[in-house]
C-alpha cells in the first residue's frame, strides 16, 4: 500500500504559510443574494468550462454555427460585466478563420458567404451582434465594420412587399418570424448607437419597431408569438423564451437611442408578461416549452433561456426595477444549487429536473445559456477581488481493489483577482467522507493578484485514500478557500466508486468514464459519435490486483476501435471496413483488456471515424466494462 503523500502546491504565485485553518463556513451557506465576488467568481468557473469546449483550429464550437455566435458573445458579455480579458484571443481567432467563405457543412449545414452571412438571415444578425460585443470590449474598428457589412447584408431581406415590411427569415423568403426581426432591430439600434451621426440605422431600427410590435406576433397576454402565417397574422405558436428576450432586448436598445418613454411602456409590458403566472417562469425559474419532464429540447432550444437572461440583465440594469432584479437573483441561484455537476457544468433544466427517459442535458450549449443568468447576477460595477475554486478531477472514478485502500489525487486549483501587488492570503479546509482519508486537510497559502484582467492561479494536490469494501455509489471530497471575512468559495470533487461500468451514452452516468471527448458529439440518450477526425476516450481504472477485464460497446455506423493502457499508445481492435451510414451494423462488440492491466495502468478505448471523409463516424449506445 503506497505511502499517503503530503500536499504539492505548484507554484503559480502562491507561497506556502504554515499556519492552522478554522473551520469557515461553507460559501452560498447564508440565504439572500451573492455578494458581487462570489457572483464573479461563479461566472468565471462556468466560463472558464464552457470555454474548453471552444475548438480553436476551426474557431468554433461543434458543431453548431449559430449557437457558437451565442456562446462567443456570451463569453463577450462575461469579460465585459467582469473584467476578465483572458479570451480576446478566442474572439479574433474566430474572427480571422471564419470570415471567408466555407461550403455547406465545414461549419454549418448551409454554405457560408463569407463575412458571417448565410441563407440563414437570423444566424447572420447573431454574428453582427457578437461583432458588437467584440468592438465594445476592443474598440478595434474591424469587428464593428463586419457588423455593418452583415447589417447591409440583412437589410436585402427587409421586404414591405409582403405583410408591410419585415425581415424574411430565410434566402428563399418563406417566412418571417419574431427572433429574426427582434434581432434586426437590436443590431441596427446597437449600429445606430455606436456610430457618430448616424441616421440610416436608427430609421431601420425605428421601422423595425413600428412593424414588429404592429405585426400581431405580440398577443393579448403579451407574450410573443413565434412567427407569422402566409396571410400575415401571428401564428400563435410557441412563446419561445429567446423572442421574449430578444423583443425586450431590442426595445431596449431603440430607447437608448431615442429615449422614447413609450418603447420602455411596451419592454415593460413584455417583462412582467414573462413573470406572470401564466408567463414563462412557473415557480418563479424560467422553463423553456421543451424543458417539460416528458419533453427533451433540440440543440437550439438549449440555448434559449440564455438569450432571454442576456436581455433581461439589460432590463435590470437600465430600469434598477427590484422586481427585475429579483428574477435574476432567483435564475442564478436555482442554477447554481440545482443544475450544477461538481466540474461545473451547467444543464438544460435550471430546475435540476430530471429522469431517465429525458435526463438533463449537459453540454456546451446549455453551459452558454446558463452562464449568461450567472452573469446577469453580477454587480454593474464588479468588485476588484474575487476567489473561486475548482477540482480536478470533478468527477473521477475508481474500481476498487479487493483488500487494500485505494488512492486518488485530486487537484484544487484556485483563481483570484485583486488590486497588483496585494498579498492575498487564502486559506483552505478539505473534507471527505466519514472513514476516508484527505491529505492535507488544512493549509493556507499567499497569492499575488495582478488585477483583474487575467486572474491569478494556483493549485495544490490532494490525497484521497478511499477505504477497502467502500459500497459502490458517488461519494464528495470538499474544498472551500477563503480569504479573509469577504471572499469564501467551495468545490467539490465527486468521486464514484464502482465495481464494473455500465451506462448508455448522452447521459450523466457516462461522464465519470468519458476521459476525453475530444471533438465528439452527443445528440441525446445512447448517441455518441465521432466524425471525421474526431474521436472520444473510456477510461476504466482496473485495479492492480486484476487479473482479467473487458469492454463491450454497442456500436455502428463507421467505427475505429483502439485499446491502450496508457492512454498514449494505441493498438487497433476493431475496424468497419463498410460505409454503413444507418446503424444496420449495430452490434454489442467485446474488446479484450486483460493486456492492459498492471500497475500504473488503465483499460482504454478509443473510438474514431473508420471514413473520416463522409462524416458517419463510429457511434457508441452502451457500455459496460468488468474485471476480475
Amino acid at each position: 500500500m503506497r505511502s499517503t503523500r503530503t500536499l504539492q502546491v505548484l507554484i503559480a504565485g502562491a507561497v506556502l504559510v504554515a499556519a492552522a485553518l478554522a473551520p469557515p463556513p461553507l460559501a452560498g451557506a447564508h440565504p439572500g443574494p451573492d455578494d458581487g465576488a462570489t457572483a464573479v467568481a461563479k461566472a468565471r468557473v462556468a466560463a472558464d468550462e464552457l470555454m474548453g469546449s471552444y475548438e480553436p483550429v476551426k474557431a468554433w464550437f461543434p458543431s453548431s454555427w449559430w449557437n457558437s455566435a451565442v456562446a462567443l458573445q456570451t463569453i463577450g458579455d462575461y469579460m465585459e460585466h467582469t473584467g476578465d480579458r483572458r479570451y480576446l484571443p478566442q474572439l479574433d481567432n474566430t474572427f480571422e478563420k471564419d470570415k471567408g467563405v466555407f461550403p455547406a457543412g465545414y461549419l454549418s449545414g448551409d454554405p457560408l458567404l463569407g463575412n458571417f452571412t448565410s441563407r440563414a438571415i437570423d444566424d447572420s444578425e447573431w454574428w453582427g451582434l457578437t461583432w458588437i460585443q467584440a468592438y465594445d470590449l476592443t474598440k478595434n474598428r474591424k469587428y464593428l465594420d463586419m457588423a455593418v457589412t452583415i447589417a447591409e447584408y440583412v437589410e436585402g431581406y427587409w421586404d414591405p412587399s409582403s405583410c408591410g415590411g419585415g425581415v424574411w427569415w430565410n434566402g428563399e423568403r418563406t417566412y418571417k418570424n419574431a427572433v429574426t426581426n427582434g434581432l434586426w432591430i437590436r443590431l441596427t439600434a446597437e449600429l445606430h448607437n455606436r456610430l457618430p451621426r448616424d441616421k440610416h440605422w436608427l430609421g431601420r431600427a425605428k421601422e423595425g419597431w413600428s412593424w414588429f410590435t404592429a405585426s400581431g406576433m405580440i398577443n393579448s397576454a403579451g407574450l410573443v408569438n413565434d412567427g407569422l402565417t402566409s396571410d400575415c397574422k401571428s401564428n400563435g405558436d410557441t412563446v419561445w423564451t429567446y423572442n421574449q428576450g430578444l423583443a425586450i432586448g431590442a426595445g431596449l436598445e431603440l430607447w437608448r437611442a431615442t429615449r422614447d418613454p413609450k418603447l420602455l411602456t411596451t419592454v415593460r409590458r413584455l417583462a412582467d408578461a414573462a413573470m406572470s403566472p401564466t408567463g414563462l417562469a412557473p415557480g418563479g425559474i424560467l422553463t423553456e416549452y421543451c424543458d417539460a419532464p416528458d419533453r427533451t429540447c433540440d440543440d437550439n432550444g438549449k440555448q434559449f433561456k440564455g438569450i432571454f437572461q442576456r436581455y433581461w440583465m439589460d432590463l435590470a440594469d437600465t430600469t434598477h426595477d427590484r422586481r427585475y432584479v429579483d428574477f435574476v437573483t432567483r435564475q442564478a441561484a436555482t442554477i447554481w444549487n440545482n443544475d450544477r455537476d461538481a466540474s461545473d457544468r451547467l444543464g438544460e433544466r435550471w430546475s435540476g429536473l430530471t429522469n431517465a427517459d429525458h435526463p438533463n442535458a449537459y453540454d456546451w450549449r446549455t453551459q452558454a445559456s446558463a452562464l449568461s443568468a450567472l452573469i446577469a447576477a453580477v454587480p454593474s460595477q464588479p468588485p476588484v477581488r474575487s476567489l473561486s475554486a475548482t477540482t480536478d478531477p470533478a468527477l473521477p472514478v475508481i474500481m476498487p481493489a479487493t483488500v487494500s485502500g485505494t488512492h486518488v489525487k485530486v487537484r484544487v486549483g484556485l483563481q483570484a483577482t485583486g488590486p497588483a501587488g496585494e498579498r492575498l492570503p487564502v486559506a483552505i479546509r478539505t473534507a471527505g467522507p466519514t472513514g476516508w482519508t484527505v491529505t492535507p486537510a488544512r493549509l493556507n497559502l499567499t497569492l499575488r493578484p495582478r488585477g483583474n484582467a487575467v486572474p491569478v492561479q494556483a493549485s495544490v494536490e490532494l490525497d484521497v485514500t478511499v477505504p477497502a469494501g467502500t459500497p459502490d455509489g458517488r461519494y464528495s471530497v470538499t474544498a472551500t478557500a477563503t480569504s479573509g471575512s469577504r471572499l469564501s468559495f467551495s468545490t467539490r470533487s465527486d468521486i464514484v466508486v464502482a465495481h464494473r461500468a455500465d451506462f448508455d451514452t448522452g447521459t450523466a452516468a457516462e461522464t465519470p468514464w468519458l476521459w476525453d471527448a475530444d471533438g465528439s458529439q452527443s445528440n441525446g440518450v445512447q448517441n455518441r459519435f465521432a466524425d471525421g477526425h474526431s474521436y472520444f476516450i473510456y477510461r476504466f481504472p482496473f485495479p492492480s490486483d486484476a487479473t482479467t477485464a473487458s469492454a463491450t460497446l454497442t456500436i455502428d455506423n463507421e467505427f475505429v476501435v483502439q485499446a491502450s493502457g496508457d492512454g498514449q499508445t494505441w493498438t487497433t481492435v476493431a475496424t468497419e471496413t463498410q460505409p454503413f451510414h444507418d446503424g444496420e451494423n449495430e452490434a454489442a462488440r467485446t474488446f479484450d483488456l486483460t493486456p492492459y492491466l498492471g500497475p500504473g495502468k488503465a483499460g482504454y478505448i478509443r473510438v474514431a471515424d473508420s471514413f473520416p471523409d463522409d462524416g458517419w463516424g463510429g457511434r457508441v449506445y452502451h457500455v459496460t466494462a468488468t474485471y476480475n
